[in-house]
């Protein structure tokens, strides 16, 4: 028998008395016999549970209960623009995160499964490939700029959302070092403004390719590694700095962490000390490439997670560092968001926003092998450029006359 013997014929007007065949005047005081609207529950509860509901009345009601809970379904409460867009701020963010934490390891662990299977030669296949294109990313990488304009950056841009301010223009003619302060957890500011094109920096700087240097041990991840050079990204090594810096013409923008893992221990909201007093190999860097130095600052970026910061000299603070130097970065204890809720905590970051401020370059000679005098006095000119940087914008962009940024 099919569900179609189980519908009444639909009744005519003369097969009721006149009192049932009259119109209702609402849709409380007065139905039909074959009209059962769906109970309070679900046609409270959205249009998810309204849909649930109409596909139950589908195939237990008549035809005129269909209707009418056709009638509910569509006078439902269906989310507004603004829901639809937070959501897609949220999972963009959630893809981002998922992507930097697990993609790598997930990827490695599916390729050494697929090894012991039958599809045993997609991973011997990867593996070549690897070993092929094992240089590639001390070469500048593999820039994909469709990636770089995906739609999804702009989502990302918007949840927290990322602004980039430029007060001085970059030439062309000239290769640069951007030192990028400060570290935070998961660098969003650098990665938003660098690797994706949604903030415009290519339109703000005409002429400039921006790359974004992170740890090398992240380019020996499968599929990882290519997720990684298809934005721009290149490993923090001496050689692939050097690289883009000499042997890719000009016009390049090499922006560096300068802070690092160790910087990431100590951040927390509110407070801006930097790691950067001992840091020197950019500077020496610059100066044997002739790369002019561009501080960049981007406030709200230690605003993002709540980090428990234990104090120098504490056991677990040590064991932090001692894993710090074996793996390359630090094991930060830290938390944000859930995903259901900005109450609940998780791994997502808070949505504070992130201005990240690209300031006057401090100009630089070639020098092949430049003393250690030298290094010092390019390395203190800029941290003047940099203080200046932040004393200038900090009340524009968050913080107040009093604070102030300190440097270790």
């Amino acid at each position: 028998m099919s569900i179609l013997h189980l519908i009444p014929p639909h009744p005519t007007a003369s097969s009721f008395p006149s009192h049932l065949t009259a119109a209702p005047q609402s849709p409380s005081s007065h139905r039909g016999p074959w009209i059962h609207p769906l109970p309070a529950q679900w046609s409270s509860s959205g249009p998810v549970c309204a849909a649930l509901g109409w596909m139950s009345c589908l195939f237990t009601g008549s035809r005129a209960s269909i209707q009418a809970t056709l009638r509910t379904l569509l006078a439902a409460p269906w989310p507004s623009q603004r829901d639809i867009h937070s959501w897609l701020q949220l999972l963009s963010v959630l893809q981002w995160v998922l992507s930097f934490l697990l993609l790598g390891i997930v990827s490695l662990l599916l390729l050494i499964y697929l090894a012991f299977t039958s599809f045993w030669p997609i991973s011997a296949l990867y593996l070549a490939w690897i070993i092929f294109d094992w240089d590639t990313p001390e070469r500048g990488g593999r820039r994909l700029p469709c990636l770089r304009r995906w739609t999804v950056w702009r989502h990302f841009r918007d949840y927290f959302p990322v602004k980039l301010v430029k007060t001085h223009d970059l030439s062309p003619s000239h290769n640069y070092i951007i030192g990028s302060h400060p570290h935070g957890i998961l660098c969003v500011g650098a990665f938003c403004n660098f690797i994706t094109g949604s903030t415009g920096f290519e339109e703000m700087f005409p002429g400039i390719r921006p790359f974004l240097t992170t740890l090398a041990g992240n380019f020996r991840l499968p599929i990882f590694r290519e997720y990684l050079m298809s934005g721009g990204l290149c490993p923090v090594t001496r050689r692939a700095i050097g690289y883009l810096l000499s042997k890719n013409g000009t016009g390049n923008a090499v922006a560096i962490v300068i802070g690092g893992a160790a910087e990431s221990l100590s951040c927390r909201p509110g407070i801006t000390t930097l790691t950067l007093r001992n840091r020197k190999g950019f500077v020496r860097l610059a100066l044997q490439h002739g790369a002019h130095l561009v501080p960049s600052f981007s406030f709200g970026e230690n605003d993002l997670f709540r980090q428990v910061v234990f104090e120098e000299g504490s056991w677990m603070r040590s064991i932090q560092q001692r894993f710090q130097k074996m793996m390359g970065f630090a094991p930060c204890v830290f938390y944000g968001r859930g995903i259901t809720s900005v109450q609940s905590r998780g791994f997502l970051p808070y949505a504070k926003p992130i201005t990240t401020v690209v300031g006057e370059p401090v100009t630089v000679p070639k020098i092949e092998d430049p003393s250690s005098e030298v290094v010092d006095v390019y390395h203190e000119m800029y941290i003047r450029s940099l203080l200046k940087l932040f004393n200038e914008n900090k009340t524009k962009y968050g913080l107040s006359e009093t604070d102030e940024l300190h440097i270790l």
